[in-house]
Protein backbone atom coordinates (compact mmCIF):
# COMPACT_ATOMS: atom_id res chain seq x y z
CA UNK A 1 0.00 0.00 0.00
CA UNK A 2 1.42 3.64 -0.54
CA UNK A 3 2.61 5.02 2.45
CA UNK A 4 -0.03 7.96 2.02
CA UNK A 5 -2.94 5.61 2.03
CA UNK A 6 -1.99 3.48 5.07
CA UNK A 7 -1.81 6.90 7.23
CA UNK A 8 -5.43 7.20 5.79
CA UNK A 9 -6.39 4.05 6.71
CA UNK A 10 -5.42 4.55 10.20
CA UNK A 11 -7.19 2.48 12.53
CA UNK A 12 -6.67 1.85 16.76
CA UNK A 13 -5.74 -1.64 17.37
CA UNK A 14 -6.49 -2.87 20.63
CA UNK A 15 -5.93 -6.55 20.35
CA UNK A 16 -2.39 -8.25 18.86
CA UNK A 17 -1.02 -11.32 18.76
CA UNK A 18 1.80 -12.16 21.08
CA UNK A 19 4.90 -12.49 18.30
CA UNK A 20 7.31 -9.74 19.61
CA UNK A 21 8.49 -7.49 17.03
CA UNK A 22 11.81 -8.00 15.65
CA UNK A 23 14.23 -6.01 17.32
CA UNK A 24 16.09 -4.77 14.69
CA UNK A 25 12.77 -3.34 13.20
CA UNK A 26 11.93 -1.77 17.01
CA UNK A 27 15.44 -0.20 16.55
CA UNK A 28 14.54 1.54 13.36
CA UNK A 29 10.94 2.59 15.02
CA UNK A 30 12.78 4.11 17.40
CA UNK A 31 15.39 5.45 15.41
CA UNK A 32 12.42 7.26 13.52
CA UNK A 33 10.94 8.48 16.54
CA UNK A 34 14.72 10.18 17.78
CA UNK A 35 14.68 11.76 14.24
CA UNK A 36 11.58 14.18 14.99
CA UNK A 37 11.37 17.32 14.91
CA UNK A 38 11.95 19.30 18.29
CA UNK A 39 11.58 22.70 19.75
CA UNK A 40 14.75 24.30 19.52
CA UNK A 41 16.84 21.28 18.67
CA UNK A 42 16.61 20.64 22.47
CA UNK A 43 14.66 17.19 22.30
CA UNK A 44 13.04 17.77 25.27
CA UNK A 45 11.74 14.03 25.31
CA UNK A 46 12.64 10.46 26.15
CA UNK A 47 11.06 7.04 25.68
CA UNK A 48 10.67 4.69 27.87
CA UNK A 49 9.99 0.40 26.53
CA UNK A 50 8.08 -1.15 28.99
CA UNK A 51 9.37 -4.93 29.07
CA UNK A 52 8.35 -5.91 32.22
CA UNK A 53 5.16 -8.05 32.54
CA UNK A 54 4.56 -7.23 35.48
CA UNK A 55 5.23 -3.50 34.87
CA UNK A 56 2.58 -3.96 32.15
CA UNK A 57 -0.33 -5.41 34.65
CA UNK A 58 0.43 -2.45 37.14
CA UNK A 59 0.22 0.33 33.69
CA UNK A 60 -3.29 -1.85 32.66
CA UNK A 61 -4.34 -0.97 35.82
CA UNK A 62 -3.35 2.43 35.65
CA UNK A 63 -5.23 2.21 32.23
CA UNK A 64 -8.24 0.67 33.28
CA UNK A 65 -7.76 -1.35 30.09
CA UNK A 66 -6.49 -5.13 30.61
CA UNK A 67 -5.52 -5.13 27.30
CA UNK A 68 -2.34 -2.81 28.03
CA UNK A 69 -1.15 -5.93 29.69
CA UNK A 70 -1.49 -8.34 26.62
CA UNK A 71 0.62 -5.51 24.53
CA UNK A 72 4.01 -7.10 22.86
CA UNK A 73 5.50 -3.69 22.64
CA UNK A 74 4.28 -0.51 24.91
CA UNK A 75 6.22 2.27 25.05
CA UNK A 76 5.50 5.63 27.49
CA UNK A 77 6.81 8.94 26.40
CA UNK A 78 8.40 11.37 28.46
CA UNK A 79 8.40 15.32 28.28
CA UNK A 80 12.12 15.46 30.04
CA UNK A 81 13.51 18.88 31.06
CA UNK A 82 15.79 16.93 33.64
CA UNK A 83 18.36 15.98 31.59
CA UNK A 84 18.92 19.65 29.90
CA UNK A 85 18.52 20.78 33.70
CA UNK A 86 21.39 18.55 35.00
CA UNK A 87 23.71 19.17 31.48
CA UNK A 88 23.43 22.87 32.37
CA UNK A 89 23.73 22.69 35.86
CA UNK A 90 27.05 20.90 35.25
CA UNK A 91 28.41 24.05 33.22
CA UNK A 92 27.24 26.35 36.72
CA UNK A 93 24.14 27.15 35.10
CA UNK A 94 21.08 26.77 37.69
CA UNK A 95 17.85 28.97 36.97
CA UNK A 96 14.23 29.05 37.05
CA UNK A 97 14.10 29.03 33.16
CA UNK A 98 14.60 24.96 33.40
CA UNK A 99 11.33 24.60 35.34
CA UNK A 100 9.19 27.18 33.35
CA UNK A 101 5.78 26.53 31.21
CA UNK A 102 7.76 27.20 28.29
CA UNK A 103 10.41 23.82 29.01
CA UNK A 104 7.14 21.50 30.27
CA UNK A 105 4.80 22.41 26.96
CA UNK A 106 8.46 22.49 24.53
CA UNK A 107 8.89 18.92 26.11
CA UNK A 108 5.41 18.13 25.80
CA UNK A 109 5.07 18.60 22.44
CA UNK A 110 8.29 16.89 21.40
CA UNK A 111 7.05 13.83 22.99
CA UNK A 112 3.81 13.73 21.11
CA UNK A 113 5.52 14.37 17.78
CA UNK A 114 7.59 11.71 18.43
CA UNK A 115 4.95 9.41 19.48
CA UNK A 116 3.13 10.18 16.17
CA UNK A 117 6.16 9.64 13.86
CA UNK A 118 6.90 6.33 15.41
CA UNK A 119 2.73 5.44 14.79
CA UNK A 120 3.16 6.21 11.45
CA UNK A 121 6.29 4.30 11.01
CA UNK A 122 5.27 1.24 12.37
CA UNK A 123 1.46 1.61 10.23
CA UNK A 124 3.77 1.98 7.35
CA UNK A 125 6.13 -1.28 8.56
CA UNK A 126 2.29 -3.10 8.30
CA UNK A 127 2.07 -2.78 12.32
CA UNK A 128 -0.86 -1.85 14.59
CA UNK A 129 -0.90 0.88 16.89
CA UNK A 130 -2.81 2.63 19.77
CA UNK A 131 -2.26 5.28 21.72
CA UNK A 132 -2.62 5.32 25.76
CA UNK A 133 -3.67 8.90 26.82
CA UNK A 134 -5.12 6.60 30.01
CA UNK A 135 -1.36 6.91 31.37
CA UNK A 136 -3.24 10.11 32.67
CA UNK A 137 -5.79 8.34 34.64
CA UNK A 138 -3.23 8.33 37.27
CA UNK A 139 -0.63 10.23 36.51
CA UNK A 140 1.44 10.37 39.98
CA UNK A 141 1.29 6.64 39.93
CA UNK A 142 2.71 6.54 36.75
CA UNK A 143 5.09 8.65 38.11
CA UNK A 144 5.91 6.20 40.55
CA UNK A 145 5.90 3.54 38.83
CA UNK A 146 8.72 4.56 35.90
CA UNK A 147 10.62 5.76 38.23
CA UNK A 148 10.78 9.87 37.04
CA UNK A 149 12.45 12.46 37.99
CA UNK A 150 11.71 15.77 38.67
CA UNK A 151 11.41 17.94 35.56
CA UNK A 152 9.62 15.00 33.74
CA UNK A 153 6.17 13.68 32.93
CA UNK A 154 4.29 11.17 31.19
CA UNK A 155 2.85 12.36 28.07
CA UNK A 156 1.88 9.61 26.25
CA UNK A 157 1.69 5.62 25.70
CA UNK A 158 1.92 4.18 22.31
CA UNK A 159 1.29 -0.27 22.10
CA UNK A 160 2.17 -1.98 18.78
CA UNK A 161 2.58 -5.20 17.49
CA UNK A 162 0.80 -7.20 14.69
CA UNK A 163 -2.63 -6.70 14.73
CA UNK A 164 -5.07 -9.17 15.46
CA UNK A 165 -8.46 -7.84 14.63
CA UNK A 166 -9.37 -5.61 12.31
CA UNK A 167 -11.96 -2.78 13.35
CA UNK A 168 -14.44 -0.65 10.91
CA UNK A 169 -12.43 2.94 9.33
CA UNK A 170 -13.57 5.17 12.07
CA UNK A 171 -15.37 7.96 10.12
CA UNK A 172 -14.41 11.85 10.68
CA UNK A 173 -16.15 15.06 10.88
CA UNK A 174 -16.87 17.10 7.75
CA UNK A 175 -13.68 19.04 6.45
CA UNK A 176 -15.40 22.17 6.39
CA UNK A 177 -15.86 21.85 10.45
CA UNK A 178 -12.19 22.00 11.16
CA UNK A 179 -10.16 22.92 8.38
CA UNK A 180 -10.01 26.67 7.87
CA UNK A 181 -8.66 29.47 5.23
CA UNK A 182 -6.64 32.41 7.24
CA UNK A 183 -8.88 32.51 9.94
CA UNK A 184 -10.99 30.44 12.33
CA UNK A 185 -14.65 30.27 11.40
CA UNK A 186 -17.93 30.04 13.93
CA UNK A 187 -20.94 28.62 12.79
CA UNK A 188 -24.86 29.36 13.62
CA UNK A 189 -25.99 26.17 13.74
CA UNK A 190 -23.42 23.01 15.02
CA UNK A 191 -26.41 20.23 15.04
CA UNK A 192 -26.83 21.15 11.63
CA UNK A 193 -23.24 20.90 10.77
CA UNK A 194 -23.34 17.80 11.92
CA UNK A 195 -25.98 15.86 11.10
CA UNK A 196 -24.53 13.96 8.47
CA UNK A 197 -21.74 12.78 10.31
CA UNK A 198 -23.82 11.94 13.41
CA UNK A 199 -25.62 9.50 10.93
CA UNK A 200 -22.90 8.06 9.53
CA UNK A 201 -21.43 7.61 13.36
CA UNK A 202 -24.34 6.29 14.18
CA UNK A 203 -23.55 3.30 11.70
CA UNK A 204 -19.83 2.76 13.13
CA UNK A 205 -18.91 -0.64 15.80
CA UNK A 206 -16.16 -0.41 18.11
CA UNK A 207 -14.67 -3.21 18.44
CA UNK A 208 -14.57 -2.52 22.57
CA UNK A 209 -18.34 -3.22 22.29
CA UNK A 210 -18.63 -4.96 18.85
CA UNK A 211 -22.61 -6.30 19.26
CA UNK A 212 -23.18 -2.26 20.05
CA UNK A 213 -23.35 0.93 17.48
CA UNK A 214 -21.48 3.72 19.22
CA UNK A 215 -24.06 6.87 19.84
CA UNK A 216 -24.25 9.76 17.42
CA UNK A 217 -21.07 12.18 17.63
CA UNK A 218 -23.09 15.14 19.22
CA UNK A 219 -24.53 12.44 22.11
CA UNK A 220 -20.96 11.40 22.39
CA UNK A 221 -19.45 15.29 23.27
CA UNK A 222 -22.20 15.74 25.84
CA UNK A 223 -21.50 11.92 27.40
CA UNK A 224 -17.54 13.07 27.18
CA UNK A 225 -17.95 16.26 29.10
CA UNK A 226 -20.47 14.76 31.76
CA UNK A 227 -17.59 12.12 32.42
CA UNK A 228 -15.38 14.19 34.64
CA UNK A 229 -12.24 12.35 35.49
CA UNK A 230 -11.11 13.51 38.88
CA UNK A 231 -7.41 12.89 38.29
CA UNK A 232 -7.57 14.23 35.34
CA UNK A 233 -8.58 17.62 36.35
CA UNK A 234 -5.17 18.00 38.07
CA UNK A 235 -2.75 17.08 35.93
CA UNK A 236 -1.10 20.68 35.69
CA UNK A 237 -1.08 20.75 39.98
CA UNK A 238 0.66 17.63 39.43
CA UNK A 239 3.48 18.76 37.12
CA UNK A 240 4.06 21.28 39.35
CA UNK A 241 4.75 18.50 42.02
CA UNK A 242 7.11 17.17 39.20
CA UNK A 243 9.45 20.66 40.02
CA UNK A 244 7.61 22.89 36.63
CA UNK A 245 6.61 26.58 37.38
CA UNK A 246 3.12 27.86 35.39
CA UNK A 247 3.39 30.62 37.67
CA UNK A 248 6.10 32.76 37.78
CA UNK A 249 6.61 35.45 40.48
CA UNK A 250 7.39 37.71 37.77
Amino acid sequence: MDPIDTLLNHRTIREFKQTPVPPQQLEKLLSVAKRTATSTGMQTFSIIHITSPELKEQISEVCKQKYVARMPELFIFIADAYRNYRIAQAQGLDNEAARDSDRFFQGWTDACLAAQNMVDAAEISGFGTVFLGSIWNDAPKMIELLHLPELTFPVVGVGLGIADQAPQLKPRMPKEANIFDNSYTVFDDYMALMKDYDAEMAQYYDLRDANRRVDCFTLQVVKKLQGVLPNRQHLIQQAEAQGFHFNPKT
